[in-house]
């Protein structure tokens, strides 16, 4: 960077947060969701009546929005009371939606490259309705090139039946919604499973040698202690998954928890503060690395680094096609991002009259392809500079001299070569740092 014009006087950095208020904290796209508009829907109609840029891969994401409970934590669409013939409407709409998306242009004769199951609960279905789904999906996008299938399972709906189901079906990566392994936690948090559930799950799991099982832990739930902590990362580490996935608990404003804090008049919410929940994953980093484990991301810790991928992340964050099917679920075509209708019937409607169910969209220009990229990839701890410079044209130390010299100043991230490195506690923090590489009219906007 010593070529590159730099800011003289240096800026104080943010103040760090310190309650957990209300609010999306986690960046999972750019720009912010709140700058989708309806009226940009044909963006994404002509999107996908383009043939796709060469060798851009292509995924597919299902949304599965049925659970047994809604979590007190959950911002996702889920429905707690439909029954077996309007799951099975539903699976049909998603089917209708495949085929309708499989007719483009966009799809330029590809099949997917990876496969995600979100909900949600995705293990909710039946092994049945799981049967008539994938073999449906299979039948108009063939797997047979598939690098990945992932699966989020919630503990208390496998059945040694539907995890060999799940394993036959080619699912490779088996992610468990664990959340915390103390049955009081998990009730007061509003997650349908307990401990014991947990423990047969991933036994069964291990016995049918899935490729890769993940577990999630989320650090700083309503009455979560450090003890407790502690205990969740001891018995995770017992288990030994392949990876683990910590997320560091937020209220976004569609959840249970905000409601009751409305109600209460309360602008804190009940659960751990940020420096504790940093503090946390910092723990739980150090005990997985003690154990043979490699931190991996912002989030993610795996133990065999050569086995252990995460092929829809990865890909992703590198700006793959996604093809995202269901109710209210997030895709990403041509270049243009696009999100369904977030209301069952409102979903399904338009499909039943042969027409996609886009709700709002938005094609972001070069500058913000590349800041989506700068900042999602930065959650990985590193970017290479070589491959912005090869994929826009530029130098990441002189298009973002100001807010990378604000973060070395700070002291979270070091220039390396090719590699522009956050250190460990820059990446604790990273989705609070990469609003400095916001564009102005997105830094202090609502995010979702």
């Amino acid at each position: 960077m010593s070529s590159t014009t730099l800011p003289t006087e240096p800026v104080p950095p943010p103040p760090l947060e310190k309650a957990t208020t209300v609010g999306n904290y986690f960046v999972s796209n750019y720009p912010p969701f709140s700058f989708w508009q309806p009226e940009r829907v044909g963006e994404a109609l002509a999107a996908c009546d383009r043939a796709p840029a060469p060798a851009t891969p292509l995924g597919i994401y299902t949304h599965i929005p049925f659970c047994r409970k809604r979590c007190h934590f959950c911002y996702f669409k889920v429905y707690t009371d439909k029954d077996s013939a309007a799951i099975r409407g539903y699976l049909d709409a998603v089917l209708a939606e495949l085929r309708l998306y499989a007719g483009k242009p966009f799809v330029g004769g590809r099949k997917p490259d990876f496969v995600y199951f979100g909900g949600g609960t995705p293990s909710y279905l039946s092994v049945d309705q799981l049967k008539h789904l994938t073999d449906g999906m299979k039948a108009v996008l063939p797997w047979d090139e598939v690098e990945e299938v992932t699966f989020e399972c919630e503990p208390g709906t496998l059945t040694d039946h539907k995890l060999r189901a799940l394993r036959e079906l080619g699912v490779t990566r088996l992610s468990l919604g664990v959340e915390n392994f103390d049955d009081h936690i998990l009730e007061i948090n509003g997650r349908a499973h307990h401990s014991k559930e947990i423990a047969r799950a991933y036994a069964f799991a291990r016995a049918l040698e899935f490729p890769q099982v993940n577990i999630d832990l989320i650090a700083g739930m309503v009455e979560e202690t450090e003890a407790n902590w502690k205990e969740c990362v001891r018995k995770t580490i017992e288990l030994a998954p392949d990876s683990v996935t910590i997320y560091q608990m937020e209220v976004p404003y569609n959840t249970t928890i905000y409601r009751e804090m409305k109600a209460a008049g309360r602008l804190v919410a009940p659960v751990a503060d940020w420096e504790t929940k940093r503090g946390w994953v910092a723990y739980a980093f150090g005990e997985l690395e003690q154990a043979g484990y490699t931190v991996g991301s912002a989030y993610t810790a795996v133990r065999d680094k050569q086995k252990a991928r995460f092929v829809y992340r990865d890909r992703l964050w590198a700006g793959a096609d996604l093809l995202s099917v269901g109710v209210a679920s997030f895709g990403h075509l041509n270049g243009t991002h696009y999100q369904n209708h977030h209301d069952f019937a409102a979903y399904v409607a338009p499909l039943q009259q042969g027409r996609l169910p886009i709700y709002r969209a938005l094609t972001p220009t070069t500058e913000e392809r590349l800041i989506r990229e700068l900042v999602l990839q930065l959650k990985l701890g590193e970017v290479s500079r070589a491959y912005f410079q090869r994929k826009f044209g530029l130098e990441l130390t002189e298009r973002f001299a100001a807010p990378l010299q604000r973060l070395r100043d700070w002291g979270y991230l070091a220039v390396d070569g090719d590699r522009v490195r956050l250190n460990r506690d820059g990446l604790l923090q990273v989705d609070r740092l990469l609003h400095e590489f916001f564009l102005p009219q997105h830094t202090h906007a609502r995010y979702a």
